[in-house]
């Protein structure tokens, strides 16, 4: 059997008990994103594919570990005119193994098919979850205008209460107001252009319907009693609620209907539309550069969180605070496990990984300055609202930073207390999880 031969001469070679570490960092890069970087990092051929390069220095452990982030990893080669370079300067901290082509190509499919059945989520592929997607916008904008009502009764009983739901909730618009006729027929004239371009950045909608299935099945695994929603609507709604963006709002909602998603806030961080905005208002970049596709699962997941768990927290201390947001990024990852943690927590991949690199530092703003038990908002506001960066912190650091050290909190705390599952988590008292983490960065 040419599998068994093949298996028998990668045992002969003195790295092979590396692999297990290389599917370990090929699911961190995958996890951070980093598209580019893992396939560089997996293998460096040289001489017509004779030969693989092996990283088997503390870099990995590092990696496997989580304190240290492969952008971090990529940067250290910027250094360098070439790549070339690169390797010659960094060459103590790899190992070169020759194989033959065939050998080659086992052990890279070994590595990239190995990530996608790990240790670190179930499988869950056979937990039955019915999802129906529909296009509401689709059917919206194709009403005939100048024959509203039975237009409307028709759309009324494909889409049963999230009809009303978008017209009072999302418009604004009451249907039985003199006005009602006039204001819809604003809005479709007015967000055609809006209309269009979500066209031509969802022609097809299935690979999003997917992501968000396996996200509840992960949800029905670990919240059986839970009742999922058995619909994603998509829908076009307004895009001048700058308020709601400021705090985090995303277009994305959960109704009795199902799950929402607001196409008109997933069109891409460079979309004119977010630029130039809508009545006048635009998004700060921070903000905007999270209206792109890649969020939609993930706001899916936030707002199941959110209707399983309630947040009862922005009135507490810091530390309460902390705790809380960590819990739901925890989950989020176990809902979510091969999404970006960036995608998770809302930073850029840069800021995730300065965190990492001055977690001590982050820690130590909070104790040295007596943070953690502060209960007036004015003191923490830098630390638990949604900006352009923290004050404290400069320039380059995220907004929202206490969202990174209550989820390593939470992590603290599972790994010690690892048979601890996500409905226990949810009802710990926050102040208890903190205790008990043991957290010292």
């Amino acid at each position: 059997d040419l599998i068994d031969r093949l298996v028998t001469t990668l045992k002969k070679v003195s790295e092979f008990q590396k692999i297990t570490w290389w599917v370990t960092v090929h699911r961190e890069f995958r996890k951070h994103d980093q598209v580019g970087t893992q396939t560089f990092s997996f293998f460096y051929c040289r001489n017509d594919f004779s030969g693989v390069l092996l990283k088997v220095s503390d870099v990995i452990i590092l990696l496997c570990q989580e304190y240290l982030h492969a952008a971090k990893f990529m940067n250290s080669f910027l250094k360098f005119a070439n790549l070339a370079q690169a390797i010659y300067h960094m060459q103590e901290t790899f190992v070169f193994v020759r194989m033959k082509p065939a050998i080659l190509l086992f052990f890279t499919s070994i590595m990239l098919f190995s990530c996608k059945t790990g240790k670190d989520h179930p499988d869950v592929s056979k937990v039955p979850v019915k999802l129906q997607t529909l296009r509401f916008e689709k059917d919206l904008f194709s009403l005939d205008t100048n024959n509203l009502g039975p237009s409307l009764q028709s759309l009324q009983q494909k889409y049963p209460g999230f009809l009303q739901d978008f017209m009072v909730n999302i418009l604004g618009i009451q249907p039985a107001d003199s006005q009602f006729a006039y204001a819809l027929k604003r809005f479709i004239a007015d967000f055609k252009p809006i209309k269009q371009a979500s066209d031509k950045e969802f022609i097809e909608f299935t690979t999003y319907s997917n992501e968000v299935k396996t996200m509840l099945q992960y949800t029905k695994h670990y919240f059986p009693e839970y009742a999922l929603p058995d619909k994603l609507i998509t829908y076009i709604g307004p895009m001048d609620a700058f308020y709601e963006a400021s705090l985090g709002w995303s277009g994305d909602i959960i109704t009795s209907s199902g799950l929402g998603i607001g196409l008109q806030m997933h069109l891409g961080s460079s979309s004119p539309f977010y630029q130039e905005g809508v009545g006048g208002q635009g998004y700060p970049e921070y903000i905007s550069r999270r209206f792109t596709p890649a969020y939609i699962p993930v706001n899916c997941a936030r707002n199941i969180i959110d209707d399983l768990y309630p947040d009862a927290s922005p009135s507490k201390a810091l530390i309460d605070q902390m705790v809380d947001k960590g819990k739901r990024l925890y989950i989020l990852d176990r809902l979510l496990p091969e999404t970006a943690d960036s995608l998770k927590i809302g930073y850029t991949a840069n800021q995730l990984a300065g965190c990492v690199k001055n977690e001590r530092l982050l820690w130590d703003l909070f104790t040295t300055n007596n943070l953690l038990y502060e209960t007036d908002f004015q003191k923490i506001k830098s630390f638990v609202s949604e900006g352009p960066k923290t004050m404290e912190l400069g320039d380059d650091s995220p907004g929202y930073i206490a969202l990174f050290t209550g989820w390593q909190i939470v992590k603290a705390y599972m790994e010690k207390h690892p048979d601890t599952s996500l409905k226990q988590l949810v009802s710990m008292d926050n102040r208890k999880v903190f205790e008990q983490s043991k957290y010292k960065p």
